[in-house]
């Protein structure tokens, strides 16, 4: 039985790197914008900018974890395509998306966009030295915290000159939120992105302020889950518990507040998340992840990066403590079923969705603005990293 941080090498290197750099654009710069279930390309859909940074993040990375050369070119093409045609040259800042030869096509400014460039810039400058990446970088962050905030943390959607607009795109299950989780999540992880490759004292301050927010705001503790839509003053508007952001927070915001070295914060912040992991498991977990609950009702749908974070945030409630061997069955389970089920067979890549039978949904593409390598790859990347010792 192999190690699950060989199994998830052999899963970067074999099917998801080699399945992403079959979409790079030549024609018109990044990356191809869509893929249906049929696994037909559209090579003229739009391109999200999510997606281009996502992927920029992702080459980046996955050059560094594995010490691959041939990787970098792959980054060098999504950065060079950021730098030209997502970022905008009046009012600053990333677009939503653009036509697939690279103009401008929904000029939306989203503050959870704008993190994405963060957090793919600060990898790419890791890798390469590239101080325009650097540059830029830090040029979004302080965008960020002069026009996307407020007195009481981080706003959400505006137009292409920063006047506030409505939060469709960061709303779902039919409200519309002012704040969300899920964006206060992201920027904290592009501005962690961000201190790793230069410590910065006002980056450290805005992480911190951050942290209060998602401990004084976000984390609801009679419930043990995270609240996710919010009007302004941080009132919740639907009882919903995102399973899949749950266990993702319990990780993520464990790694980037561990980069401040403050062990009382480290210690707070780890209790939180803590929590989260073991009610996640209790509550939504049997072989896989369920996606969420609204209302006492519970979407049995299986979603790929629902299960990517699930397995990384099992793996990191056990390596907090060794005696929980039940993370570390889980994460064992997990991985059994996104090889068995996951995995699409033809071409390496994960299915959007599957059913309550374990089969996929044919609706759903390969790759769209929002499906991306994002969530598998980072997954892959955290257990090489981590090296568990949990065999699959």
């Amino acid at each position: 039985m192999p190690r699950i941080a060989q199994a998830a090498r052999e899963m970067l290197t074999g099917q998801l790197l080699p399945f992403w750099q079959k979409l790079r654009d030549e024609e018109y710069g990044g990356y191809i914008g869509y893929m249906g279930h049929d696994l037909a390309l559209d090579r003229r859909a739009e391109k999200g900018c999510i997606l281009n940074s996502r992927i920029l993040w992702f080459f980046s990375e996955a050059a560094m974890a594995t010490g691959d050369e041939a990787l970098v070119p792959y980054a060098r093409h999504a950065f060079r395509f950021l730098l030209q045609n997502c970022l905008d040259p009046a009012y600053g800042g990333v677009y939503w998306s653009l036509t697939y030869n690279g103009k401008p096509l929904d000029d939306t400014k989203h503050t959870y966009n704008q993190a994405f460039a963060v957090y793919a810039l600060s990898a790419y400058c890791r890798l390469t030295g590239e101080a325009k990446a650097l540059e830029t970088a830090q040029g979004l962050f302080r965008l960020i915290e002069a026009r996307c905030t407020d007195e009481g943390g981080y706003l959400e959607a505006f137009t292409r000159d920063f006047k506030p607009a409505s939060n469709e795109k960061l709303s779902e299950n039919g409200v519309l939120a002012a704040r969300t989780m899920n964006t206060l999540l992201h920027v904290f992880e592009g501005y962690a992105g961000l201190y790793q490759a230069a410590p910065d004292p006002e980056v450290a301050t805005a992480l911190r302020r951050i942290l209060g927010i998602y401990a004084d705001k976000i984390y609801d503790p009679a419930l043990r889950r995270q609240r996710v839509f919010f009007d302004q003053e941080y009132n919740s508007l639907i009882d919903l518990t995102s399973y899949g952001h749950d266990i993702e927070s319990s990780w993520l915001i464990d790694w980037g507040c561990g980069l401040l070295g403050d062990k009382a914060l480290t210690a707070k912040i780890a209790g939180i998340n803590s929590e989260l992991a073991d009610s996640v498991l209790h509550a939504a977990f049997n072989g896989s992840l369920a996606n969420e609950c609204e209302r006492g009702v519970v979407d049995a749908h299986r979603i790929w990066w629902v299960q990517a974070e699930a397995l990384l945030g099992f793996v990191n409630a056990w390596q907090k403590q060794p005696a929980r061997t039940d993370y570390r069955d889980a994460a064992a389970a997990l991985w059994r079923y996104i090889t068995q089920r996951l995995v699409d067979p033809r071409c390496g890549e994960w299915f959007w969705r599957l059913d309550e039978r374990g089969l996929p949904d044919p609706q759903k593409p390969m790759v769209e603005p929002w499906k991306c390598p994002y969530h598998n790859g980072r997954m892959c990347m955290e257990l090489m990293r981590r090296d568990p010792d949990v065999l699959v």
